[in-house]
């Protein structure tokens, strides 16, 4: 499967233009996207890193924007956070189940977090699914592989930086316990699993399956609008 010349994205379809602040209002739109994303979160009493519903705004980020664009508005979310723009996903110390109000997002360097490197995954995951949207794959059924390219993108610093964290004896930063005492399993390289893996796959696939249906009912409404 080759990935084709390069076409218009939908938001430069849907919003055709050029010039400095259009580009930067959506890069800026879309990595609040993904912040407000960020607040729908579900804790787990098992693991530090909860399940969020950023996956999918980082996804249509990617897709909608474009490689650079993408990446770029993914990596102002990472700013955001680091210079204290509380746009993280909530605390462990907030409410099992957070749906956006109020606002309970946290703000630290990102790679103090244990889920610091799924959010330098998010900078991957949007480059990998813009480029192949560029290609014209976000119009069509291999859009669902570009989506489980950018996830496998999210996963693997994602696990790197969590596996180090539990096999270094590594505190939570906001908690100040060490994550091995309370990710269960009987090595690093399981309690990594657990911990940042196992519990995310189902959501995850779910989110990219609806990733997979947005970008390209868009381009079908979009079609017939033209029309």
């Amino acid at each position: 499967m080759q990935a084709t010349q390069r076409t218009h994205t939908l938001v430069d379809t849907f919003i055709p233009g050029q010039g400095i602040l259009r580009a930067a209002l959506l890069v800026v739109g879309f990595s609040f996207l993904v912040a407000l994303f960020a607040q729908i979160s579900i804790k787990l009493p098992f693991t530090t890193v909860p399940i969020t519903g950023q996956t999918l705004a980082v996804l249509l980020a990617g897709g909608a924007l474009g490689s650079k664009k993408g990446a770029t508005s993914l990596g102002l979310y990472a700013l955001w956070g680091t210079i204290g723009i509380p746009v993280y996903a909530p605390s462990q110390t907030a409410e099992t189940i957070h749906f956006i109000l109020p606002w309970s997002g946290t703000a630290d360097p990102f790679w103090l977090l244990t889920s610091g490197g799924y959010i330098i995954g998010f900078i991957l995951a949007a480059y990998i699914v813009g480029y192949f949207a560029e290609r014209g794959w976000d119009r069509a059924w291999n859009v669902t592989v570009a989506m489980l390219l950018g996830n496998v993108a999210i996963y693997l610093p994602g696990l790197l930086w969590l596996g180090y964290l539990i096999s270094s004896g590594s505190l939570d930063a906001q908690l100040g316990f060490k994550l091995a005492e309370v990710i269960p399993g009987s090595s690093s390289f399981e309690k990594t699993l657990v911990g940042g893996f196992y519990p995310f796959v189902v959501g995850d696939l779910l989110k990219l399956y609806l990733a997979s249906i947005c970008l390209p009912g868009a381009w079908i409404i979009l079609g017939k609008k033209r029309n």
